[in-house]
């Protein structure tokens, strides 16, 4: 028997706004081509990397041993999945969670000199510390909330253990079609969502269908940003099964996921 695969730690962003249909959900569909989710409707995020280990990054709201505390893991690891989720929104989305230290979040980060940075980013000439401090800026761990904790089944070659968070569109930011890993972008209201992928136009996986059905119960923006989730977050990682009606995941509380095969393209 083959040992199963490390899971890789991650950060994912659940970027919200309210929307004139209601809270919407920023959503990209991966190229076909990616190793890993290919083609599926995922949210921004990535793998943590050196980067995020840096302690020289300027901090405004909940701390490291708060963020370990609401994640169940030692402090280091909660800087990295913090300055991980703030980075891979900025790379992938074009949103950058940070602000002054009067308090004030940066409003527009759209320029050319912004997208210089950006792209410094992606191709690791610049971290994330080195452009804040560049601008007075701290990272603003307190637009974010913890939502939920994910781990790929031991059966999977490609594996991660990804830390949810939620997020409000900061005034004065728009999300951007930036992603190089993407060849589509939109913010969709979750029941909008899932019926696109009901109807086989947009697969997801797991993580991704059942976030968007938590939000489902959700009016707005604060609301869902108001609420508490349990310290520690439990993690949740689903089994397979073959049914003689599809496939299913199957959560550790019983919740059932059908997963819905695309329709070709």
């Amino acid at each position: 028997m083959t040992r199963p695969a490390e899971p890789k730690q991650a950060s994912t962003v659940v970027l919200l706004r309210d929307g004139t249909p209601g809270l919407e959900v920023y959503v990209l569909r991966r190229t076909r081509g990616m190793p890993f989710a290919g083609g599926m409707t995922a949210y921004p995020g990535g793998g943590v990397d050196e980067r995020d280990a840096d302690v020289e990054i300027g901090w405004i709201g909940p701390t490291p041993a708060e963020w370990a505390a609401a994640f169940g893991c030692d402090e280091r690891l909660a800087r990295e999945l913090v300055c991980a989720a703030v980075r891979e929104t900025f790379e992938e989305a074009g949103v950058l969670l940070a602000g002054d230290s009067e308090g004030a979040v940066v409003p527009d980060v759209s320029g050319d000199d912004w997208e210089e940075q950006r792209q410094a980013l992606l191709s690791r000439e610049l971290s994330l510390t080195e452009l804040l401090a560049g601008r007075g800026l701290s990272l603003r761990a307190d637009l974010l909330r913890p939502f939920a904790h994910w781990i790929t089944p031991p059966e999977e070659p490609r594996r991660y253990d990804t830390k949810f968070f939620a997020a409000a569109l900061p005034v004065g930011q728009e999300a951007r079609h930036v992603s190089g890993e993407a060849d589509e972008a939109s913010w969709l209201t979750p029941a909008q969502a899932l019926a696109e992928m009901s109807a086989g136009i947009r697969p997801m996986l797991p993580p991704t269908i059942h976030t968007l059905a938590q939000l489902e119960a959700f009016p707005d923006v604060a609301a869902v940003l108001a609420g508490s989730p349990p310290e520690p977050l439990r993690p949740i990682s689903p089994v397979f099964t073959e049914e003689a009606d599809g496939r299913w995941a199957v959560l550790p509380d019983g919740t059932r996921i059908r997963m819905v095969v695309p329709l070709p393209s």
